[in-house]
């Protein structure tokens, strides 16, 4: 793997560390102080984390100078939802089938999600 290549994957990691804060801190909110549906509290901090994580790889990691910014942050968030799919089936999987603590599977979900968004946006969004 080239220095260019790690180098923006380390930036999409630390651009994707303030989007789970962001996520994180929104499904904490919905779904133990607000009393929503878990799945649904966990769509709300994903999608909060999404456009977060949109602007601030387009600027910084990706440096993108694309001036068709609907249609790239639309390929973002149609990556991002396909990502949200899988976010959300891993921790069924886990917390529903596996009985794991919700947190440490949205955890793991994560990681998974990751390798998608990073794959689907490096190759197919931001060239």
């Amino acid at each position: 793997m080239s220095w260019h290549i790690f180098y923006k994957i380390l930036k999409f990691c630390l651009v994707g560390f303030t989007g789970m804060v962001i996520d994180f801190g929104l499904t904490y909110l919905f779904k133990e102080k607000l009393k929503v549906d878990k799945f649904l509290a966990n769509s709300i901090g994903f999608s909060a984390a999404a456009t977060n994580n949109y602007y601030l790889n387009r600027i910084w990691t990706f440096e993108s100078t694309n001036q068709n910014i609907s249609k790239e942050y639309s390929l973002f968030v149609g990556f991002a939802l396909i990502g949200l799919l899988i976010n959300n089936s891993v921790i069924y999987v886990l917390n529903e089938k596996l009985n794991m603590n919700f947190y440490f599977s949205k955890v793991l979900a994560i990681v998974v999600t990751v390798v998608w968004n990073f794959g689907a946006n490096f190759l197919f969004n931001f060239q």
